[in-house]
């Protein structure tokens, strides 16, 4: 099954207790279709950038939720009921692309051939020329800058 981010934003005056159960609601949805939910985030309070106009006013805030679930492709048609909410301002479903899950995920080798696929250019130390006077050369400069002032005002 793939994986889904369902991100809703709900109006910023709902109270914690309703916008459970607005997530409640989803999560046994996905349950009874053989889903599960894998992470729940809650973002608080967000400004919006435009005022999304409701029924009941414009709105400027919202309160942030994610649910991250693993779920049939099909779920996400059935979705369609949050259009009905009235506590929702908007509500976005989105696939992760290139998700390692099950055995898939199991069998990973935890990266320890991950530099592998790039190749290394190497050089010999002879061709670098290390120079260390380096340091020296810019303080040299000033000194020699300050000395010509000194004869030009003279």
């Amino acid at each position: 099954m793939p994986l889904y981010d369902c991100m809703l934003l709900v109006k910023p005056l709902v109270p914690k207790e309703s916008i459970a159960e607005l997530v409640g609601r989803v999560a046994r949805r996905a349950c009874q279709r053989n889903g599960v939910i894998t992470d729940l985030k809650s973002f608080g309070k967000v400004q919006l950038g435009y005022g999304i106009k409701k029924l009941d006013g414009r709105h400027f805030q919202g309160q942030l939720m994610q649910m991250t679930m693993m779920v049939p492709p099909s779920f996400t048609k059935e979705l369609h009921y949050l259009n009905k909410e009235d506590r929702l301002l908007r509500w976005l479903v989105v696939k992760h692309r290139d998700a390692v899950y099950g055995l898939e995920f199991i069998n990973e080798d935890d990266g320890r051939n991950e530099m592998s696929g790039f190749s290394f250019n190497t050089r010999k130390d002879d061709d670098i020329e290390l120079d260390d006077d380096d340091e020296d050369d810019d303080d040299d400069d000033d000194y020699e800058y300050e000395i010509e002032e000194e004869e030009e005002k003279k």
